[in-house]
């Protein structure tokens, strides 16, 4: 199991790696002092498994955890604060490690991250969609789709040739993609290969600038992660 440990304080995170170098499945501990670390450090060691603080600068932990790199890695928020654990479960935490916490409480949310894991089916994603517009089934590749937006109950597939739709999730659709694809904006995802740059206010909305003058919307919250993965 690899893990990323986040935390802008070094005890914390110096803690949390020496109970964890007690656990023989562990192969990897790696660190991170703030958020936009965090997403770099993600996209470099692709962890299993994030230990997250929620109290951090300029990115706290729930603006990390919107920013996870696709597919998201299993979480488990660690913080000294206990109203934050309905948002933590809503950000689809796996768990939630109340400072101060000690290693049989560590080792009950370890549990729960091997219990997920091992029940997680491998991954294969999708070489192509399958659309269909009345009546006709149209065969669309992934390699063609330069974006992706939300409408209603559909996602717009936005390709060179058109936009054709499909009824499915952008959550959904993003895990059988794999990591090609990264959200841009809360129904908004892009190709990274295809990203060019961006155009952001001062408060960092804006638009992702894609390959042949295409823009896709751009939310401050995604700017950093789309930011660090691409570093």
């Amino acid at each position: 199991m690899r893990v990323l440990i986040v935390d802008d304080e070094r005890p914390a995170r110096d803690k949390l790696r020496r109970l964890l170098a007690f656990e023989s499945d562990i192969e990897a501990i790696d660190e991170a002092c703030d958020g936009v670390e965090a997403l770099a450090r993600m996209a470099q060691c692709a962890p299993d498994a994030v230990f997250l603080d929620i109290q951090m600068p300029e990115m706290n932990g729930f603006d990390v955890a919107a920013c996870l790199p696709v597919p998201q890695p299993l979480l488990v928020f660690v913080t000294a604060y206990d109203e934050h654990a309905v948002r933590a479960f809503d950000a689809n935490a796996i768990d939630y490690l109340l400072k101060p916490y000690d290693q049989a409480r560590l080792q009950r949310a370890l549990q729960r991250v091997r219990a997920r894991l091992a029940a997680a089916p491998p991954k294969h994603h999708l070489q192509h969609v399958l659309v269909n517009q009345r009546g006709v089934t149209r065969l669309v590749k992934v390699d063609d789709i330069e974006w992706l937006e939300t409408a209603d109950n559909y996602v717009v597939l936005h390709t060179a040739q058109g936009s054709p739709m499909l009824r499915q999730t952008l959550a959904g659709l993003l895990n059988r993609l794999g990591p090609a694809f990264q959200r841009s904006h809360r129904r908004a995802a892009v190709r990274l290969s295809g990203i060019e740059g961006f155009h952001a206010d001062a408060k960092g909305d804006g638009a992702v600038l894609l390959r042949g003058g295409v823009r896709a919307p751009m939310s401050r919250q995604y700017h950093a992660g789309l930011i660090a993965l691409l570093r």
